[in-house]
């Protein structure tokens, strides 16, 4: 896409309203101007910095009027870190322009006949709603606008914490979070005050080299709570210390893991997860159900959200309790198992080994037999043999990556002709494009934003689909 650097000031521009990736929109000479960390009524001074084609990009120089709507931030980091990019946004605000993000994507951008789309189910917690975050150590890290880093020493020029956006190599010091509940943001304190006072080197991203990278907290409704620590080589005594430690620090850990990551990003998914200390899984609970969660296993980020967004899905599928369902990336099989009750049989398959091997394990616990779990690439499982071998699905329900599905994916969907489809979904524009081919055979009934997400653009959605 064509664009070009410019410099250019804009006054006294009224905001319009929100837009896509947590961004607010006005015009200009006809053309559509998009603006971060803006609320809807806003009069702002705009400093454009990019123009591409039919748009323009910039960022507010000056607020000449706030909305009437505006709220005040409450996270220090906000405007720097833009992880929470809508807080000045109110909440009823946010709710309305995430179902907005689903229709225009949907109904204006894919063009795809859909009833009347429900209002967002929001929230219970809006703050400390997160159960894992990642921090990042960095041996540099992101400098405000009043900071000289040639006036700072060593110790104050490194940072743990969030990557800042567009800029790999950077990392903004994270000094409070309101995303994730006590002890994280203690933990990562502590982490951040031994690695300095020990001397151990923080990584130095652009040129891969350093001791300590990065580091996960996962907590649950339950209490648990697990830690894993990333280390760039190996050198056990230092690295024992540490995990010793934050052991000793923090004795309500349930899990410490650790892992020695040579690559060249963070990634733990292909890594080993070695359990230092504690159990080897957390436990979460649903409706009756307990789940174990593994260090590389995936949960819905926000729990108490997860049980509205699977409560749907299961009224979208409208089982009677004679039906078989495929469970399509099903993760650790919460869905799988959370519908399994009203089904005949669920068949769940996921890309992750160990993931499987965390829902057949939850599975047994739970004391559900009618649940069969298998590894493996979507589109290389889910061929005609295998639903031959396993029973054509009356429903389907799919929770894929953002990405959306593989097209082979689609066609064998497609093949199967299920009487009912549920898609769940964390990106309605890739969302949206899935459902056009779906849509050859099927209609949608219903669609059902869910806010996993506050104070973030971001919006997961569910449609239900009957063949026609």
């Amino acid at each position: 896409m064509s664009r070009k650097r410019v410099d250019l000031l804009l006054e006294n521009m009224t905001i319009e309203a929100c837009a896509a990736e947590g961004k607010a929109l006005t015009h200009w000479n006809g053309a559509v101007v998009f603006v971060p960390f803006a609320v809807p009524g806003d009069v702002v001074n705009i400093r454009i910095t990019r123009k591409h084609h039919n748009y323009y990009e910039g960022f507010i120089d000056r607020i000449v009027e706030p909305s009437k709507d505006r709220i005040e931030p409450f996270c220090r980091h906000f405007g720097v870190c833009g992880g929470c990019k809508w807080q000045p946004l109110p909440y009823h605000l946010q709710l309305e322009a995430k179902r907005q993000q689903v229709e225009d994507q949907l109904v204006r951008i894919g063009h795809l006949s859909v009833p009347e789309i429900r209002p967002t189910i929001p929230s219970d917690k809006t703050i400390y709603y997160r159960n894992k975050l990642e921090f990042t150590y960095s041996s540099k890290r992101w400098f405000l606008k009043d900071e000289n880093p040639d006036e700072l020493p060593p110790e104050d020029r490194i940072g743990l914490g969030f990557h800042v956006g567009k800029f790999f190599d950077k990392v903004l010091d994270i000094k409070e979070c309101f995303l994730q509940k006590d002890p994280s943001n203690a933990i990562r304190l502590f982490c951040k005050e031994y690695a300095v006072t020990h001397g151990l080197q923080f990584f130095d991203i652009r040129e891969n080299v350093g001791f300590i990278r990065n580091m996960f907290v996962r907590t649950t409704e339950t209490g648990d709570l697990m830690v894993i620590m990333c280390f760039f080589y190996e050198d056990r005594e230092v690295r024992e210390a540490m995990l010793d430690a934050i052991s000793q620090e923090f004795p309500q850990i349930t899990s410490l893991y650790y892992v020695i990551n040579s690559k060249l990003n963070d990634s733990i998914g292909d890594q080993e997860c070695i359990l230092y200390k504690g159990e080897p899984t957390i436990r979460e609970t649903m409706e009756g159900l307990t789940f174990r969660i593994g260090a590389k296993s995936f949960y819905q980020t926000n729990s108490g959200q997860a049980l509205k967004l699977y409560s749907v899905a299961r009224d979208f599928a409208d089982l009677t309790g004679n039906e078989i369902v495929y469970d399509l990336y099903t993760g650790t099989g919460t869905i799988a198992q959370f519908v399994s009750r009203k089904a005949s049989k669920v068949i769940g398959i996921e890309y992750v080994p160990e993931a499987i091997e965390d829902a057949k394990v939850n599975a047994a616990a739970n004391g559900i037999t009618n649940c069969e779990f298998y590894a493996g690439d979507m589109k290389d499982v889910l061929v005609d043999s295998f639903i031959r071998k396993h029973g054509r699905p009356d429903v389907i329900i799919l929770d894929p990556p953002r990405a959306g599905i593989h097209p082979d994916v689609a066609k064998v969907i497609l093949e199967a002709f299920p009487s009912r489809i549920v898609y769940v979904s964390c990106n309605p524009a890739s969302q949206a494009r899935d459902l056009a081919i779906l849509c050859g055979k099927y209609e949608i009934t219903a669609v059902q934003p869910v806010d996993m997400f506050p104070h973030t653009q971001h919006v997961e959605n569910v449609c239900a689909l009957r063949l026609k």
